[in-house]
């Protein structure tokens, strides 16, 4: 569960060049946000008071990184639907969205606030989480 916001936010920055230090700022400022939430959910106090870490360096590829980042994801929400509430689950998908966007919505990559390559890894966790894609 601890891997999957992080390897959401790493995916989308690998999704296009350039803004890695104002993306990945972007993600650390999404986990700040959530612990100034603290008390509305014990299972994201849980998860933000955690450093987020993700080792990319095991990882070979952009292709790679998104793979096993989009597994982490997947295997987080699978444990979460046979261990906890249907509101804790929602409340991980939403701030695994809200991360993903932060990241991308940080650096403007040919000219848009959000690249077509953002967007599409967007689609790739929000498919990941199991919910539908606005």
């Amino acid at each position: 569960m601890l891997e999957g916001p992080p390897s959401a936010g790493m995916i989308v920055v690998t999704a296009a060049r350039g803004g890695m230090i104002r993306e990945s700022i972007a993600m650390s400022k999404a986990y700040v946000d959530a612990r100034a939430q603290h008390g509305e959910s014990e299972l994201l106090d849980e998860i933000v008071a955690a450093k987020p870490q993700t080792d990319h360096t095991r990882y070979h590829s952009a292709d790679e990184l998104r793979e096993h980042g989009l597994k982490h994801v997947r295997d987080a929400v699978a444990l979460l639907e046979s261990k906890a509430t249907t509101e804790e689950v929602d409340e991980y998908r939403r701030f695994v969205l809200t991360l993903a966007s932060k990241v991308a919505a940080a650096h403007k990559e040919e000219g848009q606030s959000v690249s077509p390559a953002e967007a599409e890894a967007i689609r790739q966790i929000t498919a990941a989480l199991g919910t539908a894609s606005s």
